[in-house]
């Protein structure tokens, strides 16, 4: 397979992510405002990669991620071990009153011209904590990690975290694995911390030592402060501008293999239009267009990472890699929550142009 990276083909970890764990409230379609009753979802950006990992696609995953000892710790935790996530955790003992606290994310689903709506707590976050030197990073590759992924809403909690990821990065590639960012840029998270400025100079540390980018247009203009081509995109779907951005990439970072992301075109939130790109060591690689018809779509875009992943670490095709990233996202976005219920063999037959017959 021609991607540009050197995958090894076995390892005691498949996949590896180092993030935030939190947790979703979901009143459904109902406001916040109006709600009384409410789902609860365990998600994290870089978790919900590792768990789609672990559940759909039947890799060997990790997360390395904080963890507080009280009720909703154990909850999370719960739900780390039933997607069949190895933990690797940093402990923090609350103290019933300040925390350190599990953050939770509110998330209404929104229903037709009523987007969702998303809002956080994470006041004294467990995660945000985290620090250089919390995990033994020689004991944890020792065993063999194929592929390490982290992204940017963890580097974006504190200043510490940022430079864990960076460390991270660093023991990963001295230690053979592939790495991943996802950029997801956060304007609220960086402004926080000193702004698109200071985010720039933040995610360039950890890049440096990164091999394949997650990210859109303006992840990659805001994240890695690259300047927008002169091309004017003719829809959401139109991924001219996504590649028209890739020579700057490359002058900026030349050790990136492949960078990819998902193409949505929101026509009410109940109905998207579904695509995928990616760039890979070279040679630009384009999904099909899919109309989805849309339940929950928090998480899609770390199916598409998950699928996308997957394809690259089982030694599929490039093009076949993105399609299967594709296919996972788009059913992610008909199940409740932020994690996958999907089987490998419905990805695999959505992928492949599959339908929504019965199956019997």
């Amino acid at each position: 397979m021609s991607d540009g990276l050197r995958i090894r083909k076995d390892g005691e970890i498949d996949f590896l992510s180092l993030g935030a764990l939190v947790h979703r409230l979901d009143p459904g379609i109902i406001p916040f405002r109006k709600a009384t009753e409410c789902h609860i979802y365990v998600s994290g950006g870089e978790f919900n990669v590792a768990a789609n990992l672990s559940n759909c696609f039947g890799l060997k995953s990790a997360i390395a991620s904080a963890m507080s000892d009280y009720p909703i710790g154990d909850l999370i935790a719960e739900r780390v071990l039933a997607m069949g996530v190895k933990p690797i955790y940093k402990h923090f003992k609350h103290d019933g009153v300040s925390g350190p606290n599990m953050a939770t994310v509110y998330s209404d689903r929104g229903f037709g011209v009523r987007g969702p709506v998303v809002f956080y707590n994470r006041a004294n976050e467990a995660a945000a904590r985290l620090k250089p030197g919390d995990f033994d990073w020689k004991k944890i590759f020792a065993g063999g990690v194929r592929w390490v992924h982290s992204g940017g809403i963890f580097a974006a909690l504190s200043a510490t975290t940022a430079e864990l990821a960076a460390e991270m990065m660093r023991e990963a590639k001295a230690a053979g694995a592939v790495t991943s960012f996802d950029l997801n840029f956060r304007e609220k998270l960086w402004k926080i911390h000193g702004g698109d400025t200071h985010a720039v100079e933040t995610i360039a540390k950890i890049v440096e030592n990164v091999d394949v980018l997650v990210g859109n247009e303006e992840d990659l203009q805001k994240g890695l402060g690259i300047p927008g081509p002169e091309v004017a995109a003719k829809s959401k779907l139109d991924p001219s501008v996504f590649f028209g951005m890739m020579d700057k990439v490359v002058k900026k970072l030349p050790h990136v293999k492949i960078v990819a992301t998902t193409l949505r075109e929101v026509h009410s939130t109940n109905r998207h239009s579904w695509s995928a790109v990616a760039w890979v060591d070279g040679k630009t690689y384009s999904a099909p267009t899919a109309e989805l018809e849309v339940l929950d779509r928090v998480g899609g875009g770390d199916g598409f990472a998950a699928g996308f992943i997957y394809g690259l670490l089982n030694g599929e095709a490039p093009e076949t890699a993105l399609k299967l990233g594709w296919a996972h996202g788009a059913l992610l976005t008909t199940f409740p929550g932020d994690t996958t219920m999907a089987t490998l063999d419905q990805v695999r037959a959505f992928a492949q142009g599959g339908s929504a017959r019965i199956q019997r």
